[in-house]
């Protein structure tokens, strides 16, 4: 690789703010649907299997995602959502009725891994679990029972089936996705439909109040769709919505996604170019948001993102499997650093999805398990988790490809309690450097640490033989000096700076 040096700095403001929000640790949230091998042969390996686990679930991908800090898990899709009948999946595993994926490979489930398997994982990961109810082909009176027998202590006939089948204690599972892509595979309703659907269902989950404290989620948005927005906020009364979804991707074309691995800075651009495009959507959707919802009462929740690209080869292409590059790490860690200087209204995010599908944090095969790029940027992030927003203010150089340009750096900044900030910074050009001078004025930094994120190849990735080719090293190359810290990113690189 030839890296130019950057001609020009590019100098940042940081601003201290008290009226910043708080960057919400669910915006780092993680994804996990009845997709490929995601929770067959990925979470889940049986109680059987000679592959080390806690109840059927791997112990190193527990291990890998107690490291993450995942916040929050959401299950069981995705498309899968609106076919899954929740009590196929409780009760003796050996009478449980087996159903067809018909939306990922035509696969035939037995439903060993279901309410009772997701709900304690996550409590062993310490996240909050993110259910996505059926709406498309189930009944209020199916989700209001689901509800009840996850969240109620006893007395009523859901919870006494739940204590039947093994578990004394409720869940008290919070977070609701009411549906899931309804313009779509959750039923190819229109947003005036689904609006009065939505009304429906989330009326019967709690009472006048909510005073259960459930956190709705409307299906929302499919990308660029603001008319979705608009119906959703105008036609839902507020006292029955908390937060509404967006969906959006990154890929080269739709139509023709190109290789995970074997792509061209072409490619790579026209990824980027996509993945950048959160930044207006967030902003767009906002818009509509706040004409009817000033206060921010309402919030926007990413409950998908991330790249999506042809299957590798050999595999089904059902089961949405691909590899993870540095390409994957520009993705995660720009989205990202959208995502924290959004946070005044983005709550909640869901990368999709934690394994062997998309752009996964980790991938397995057999007893193994490696970790992406993706995985390193999420864990280099965790430091923003409920951390203080400190907004920032910058005019990005350009990356630029055949006539095109695009903003070539990312950042975004923090303050946890403890008073510790972190910069996280990308650089997306494929070959040029680009030295960037952080203005600390009033921060009251004296020590600084850093990790960086980069590779020699923009198609570099972990293989199941050399699982430790991309990983976060010390990053030095930085200096401060009077209140300014003057560093140099790489070519496609990621950095987060700690200072105190």
């Amino acid at each position: 690789m030839t890296i130019v040096s950057a001609q020009n700095t590019t100098v940042v403001k940081i601003n201290k703010d008290d009226a910043a929000p708080i960057i919400s640790k669910h915006i780092y949230g993680h994804f996990a649907e009845h997709l490929g091998r995601c929770i067959y042969g990925g979470f889940y390996v049986g109680e059987d299997s000679e592959i080390p686990n806690t109840n059927g679930i791997r112990n190193a991908v527990i291990e890998a995602l107690k490291e993450l800090k995942v916040p929050n898990l959401r299950w069981p899709g995705g498309c899968f959502a609106d076919t899954y009948h929740w009590k196929d999946g409780v009760g003796p595993k050996s009478e449980r009725p087996s159903m067809i994926n018909k939306w990922w490979g035509d696969v035939v489930e037995d439903n060993s891994f279901g309410t009772h398997d997701f709900l304690n994982l996550c409590e062993v990961l310490g996240a909050e679990p993110y259910l996505a109810a059926n709406v498309g082909s189930s009944t209020v009176k199916e989700f209001t029972e689901y509800i009840q027998y996850v969240t109620r202590e006893s007395g009523v006939p859901m919870a006494d089936y739940r204590i039947e089948n093994g578990r004394e204690k409720p869940w008290n599972v919070k977070f609701w996705g009411v549906g899931n892509e309804m313009w779509g595979c959750g039923g190819n309703m229109t947003p005036e439909y689904y609006a009065n659907i939505y009304r429906q269902y989330a009326t019967f989950m709690t009472d006048w109040t909510n005073s259960d404290g459930f956190y709705r989620v409307a299906s929302g948005a499919n990308v660029a769709d603001y008319n979705w927005t608009e119906v959703l906020m105008r036609e839902i009364p507020k006292n029955l919505i908390e937060g509404v979804a967006l969906h959006s991707y990154s890929y080269v074309e739709w139509n023709k996604k190109g290789s995970a691995t074997a792509f061209n800075n072409e490619q790579y651009f026209s990824t980027m170019k996509t993945a950048l495009k959160m930044d207006e959507l967030i902003r767009k959707h906002t818009e509509i948001m706040d004409k009817y919802d000033p206060n921010h009462n309402v919030d926007l929740i990413v409950d998908e993102w991330g790249g999506w690209y042809q299957v590798e080869e050999g595999t089904n292409p059902g089961f949405l499997y691909q590899q993870n590059t540095m390409r994957d790490a520009m993705i995660a860690g720009t989205t990202l650093n959208t995502f924290n200087n959004w946070s005044e209204r983005v709550k909640m995010a869901n990368l999709a999805q934690t394994i062997n599908v998309l752009q996964a944090v980790i991938l397995t095969k057999d007893e193994k398990i490696l970790l992406t790029p993706t995985y390193h940027v999420m864990k280099m992030y965790n430091v923003h988790q409920d951390a203080k927003l400190l907004p920032v203010s910058f005019n990005s150089p350009d990356y630029e490809f055949n006539g095109e340009k695009l903003p070539a750096i990312s950042i975004s900044a923090s303050e946890n309690k403890e008073g510790v900030k972190h910069f996280s910074l990308v650089n997306i050009d494929a070959s040029k450097e680009n030295i960037i001078e952080l203005d600390l004025e009033g921060l009251n930094i004296k020590n600084l640490k850093g990790q960086i994120l980069t590779s020699d190849k923009l198609q570099n990735h972990n293989t199941f033989e050399n699982p430790d080719l991309i990983k976060p090293i010390k990053f030095k190359d930085f200096k401060l000096k009077n209140n300014k810290l003057t560093l140099t990113l790489p070519p496609f690189s990621v950095v987060v700076i700690e200072g105190n």
